[in-house]
């Protein structure tokens, strides 16, 4: 249902099914559609309540209909993830779609500095099906076994997959070797088994800083 046109637009053909997608990212559609925005971005009123605790934005429309959708973001690049009943981990502003196959959440991931012990929350998407998570440049898929573990910058974090255990570590982030930053500053760590999606360019947020 899901197919690339170039590398920055995604075309999603359905037949009287629905998709999920992000709230003004469809730039164009044939057929007969019915349109509908979805509150929260979560499952459920558990979903909502901690989107609202963490002032985490994700605002989601569903889209059903006969015909062709097509959808982008700011010229973000997308990237197809197929899911087989596993579980994918997402920032919100990274995710542009996924299928009706696909149920999407809210894991609590960990603390966000130690001294401030904020909670940072990911988006989970789980189930059968696929996918589109957009990247700010072509993304790299590294991989994570247990004899090497990974450690990324928050910035160009996307999403992971997998038996991975997640960590945060305080400390100098790799912009700080730069002279740029400021703040408390950390790095997450991945151990385990799967893959990490990495981004060739750091959004900008909090998220490197707290």
């Amino acid at each position: 249902m899901f197919r690339l046109q170039g590398s920055k637009v995604l075309a999603v053909d359905m037949t009287g099914d629905a998709v999920k997608a992000k709230n003004g990212s469809m730039v164009a559609y044939d057929g007969q559609m019915a349109f509908k925005k979805l509150s929260g971005g979560g499952e459920g009123i558990r979903g909502m309540v901690t989107r609202r605790i963490t002032g985490e934005q994700m605002t989601l429309m569903e889209v059903k209909g006969q015909g062709t959708c097509w959808f982008a973001d700011r010229a973000s690049e997308i990237n197809l993830v197929n899911l087989q009943g596993d579980k994918l981990f997402v920032e919100s502003s990274n995710l542009l779609a996924t299928d009706s196959g696909l149920r999407t959440g809210t894991s609590f991931t960990g603390l966000r500095g130690a001294s401030q012990g904020n909670g940072l929350f990911t988006t989970t998407i789980e189930g059968h099906g696929q996918a589109a998570i957009m990247s700010d440049g072509p993304a790299v898929v590294l991989r994570v076994s247990s004899q090497y573990p990974l450690t990324v910058d928050p910035g160009a974090y996307i999403a992971h997959q997998g038996s991975l255990r997640q960590s945060f570590q305080s400390g100098v982030t790799f912009r700080t070797f730069m002279g740029e930053g400021g703040g408390e500053a950390f790095q997450i760590r991945f151990e385990g088994d799967g893959v990490v999606y990495v981004q060739p360019s750091e959004r900008n947020s909090i998220a490197g800083d707290v």
